[in-house]
């Protein structure tokens, strides 16, 4: 199924704060989103003695520097620890589904009703807000040689190309996920992102080094209310 733009629209943005729930890891209705407000070394466990899982920084690092965004997390749960909150949050880093605890106070909470769905088996994304489908579109998936994972990611950044005839499309959304086959990928990490295609023929294929390729029009829609942090299922 893929509903018109009217239902697209009428969405809010994720990151639309909400503190009427629990904080928590996220559900299929809502989840929490963490926006780094400092430099801070995010923990294996919630204790300042810990051992280091990641540096983070209040600027996401994959945009060119005049257009970096905020550095904004999936929250995957929470702990009081000698009178301190601690958070553990989804990190951008390898191996896929790598968490590290950080403080509370370095970061500022916002609630996202959104959260994405890859299909591999169907080759589809579904965008769902508090639990109920408002997008369903083709993809193109990871090739035999370099499949997309499989897992639980979220989004962590927003990149514009601006240019609909790029092999990227006009907006990529890098994830906190990365290629299990490929260390390096024109000029890159390996890291494995949602984005648009310049080559919409092979859609609802297994044609790509690992990205989820989606057709241009419904990228730009989709980047009109996906934030950094909305939560991304990847499933076989």
């Amino acid at each position: 199924m893929a509903l018109g733009c009217a239902a697209l629209a009428a969405l809010p943005a994720a990151g639309a704060a909400g503190a009427s729930r629990e904080l928590g890891g996220p559900t299929p209705t809502h989840a929490w989103t963490a926006r780094v407000l400092a430099p801070v070394t995010a923990r294996v466990a919630p204790r300042p003695s810990a051992h280091r899982a990641a540096d983070l920084q209040p600027l996401a690092p994959l945009a060119p520097r005049p257009l970096r965004g905020p550095t904004v997390l999936l929250v995957t749960g929470a702990r009081r620890v000698d009178g301190r909150e601690w958070l553990r949050l989804l990190l951008p880093v390898r191996p896929n589904g790598t968490e590290g605890w950080v403080p509370a106070d370095l970061v500022r909470l916002n609630q996202t009703r959104l959260r994405i769905l890859i299909d591999q088996s169907e080759r589809r994304l579904v965008l769902f807000s508090g639990g109920r489908e408002v997008v369903g579109v083709p993809v193109a998936i990871g090739a035999p040689g370099t499949p997309t994972p499989n897992g639980r990611f979220a989004v962590a950044e927003m990149l514009y190309t601006r240019t609909p005839g790029a092999f990227l499309g006009p907006v990529v959304f890098p994830l906190t996920g990365y290629s299990e086959t490929l260390n390096e990928y024109a000029g890159g990490d390996g890291r494995v992102a949602i984005h648009g295609t310049s080559l919409p023929w092979l859609l609802g294929t297994r044609a790509s080094h690992g990205c989820i390729r989606v057709e241009n029009r419904w990228i730009v829609r989709l980047s009109h209310v996906v934030r950094p942090g909305t939560p991304v299922e990847i499933r076989p």
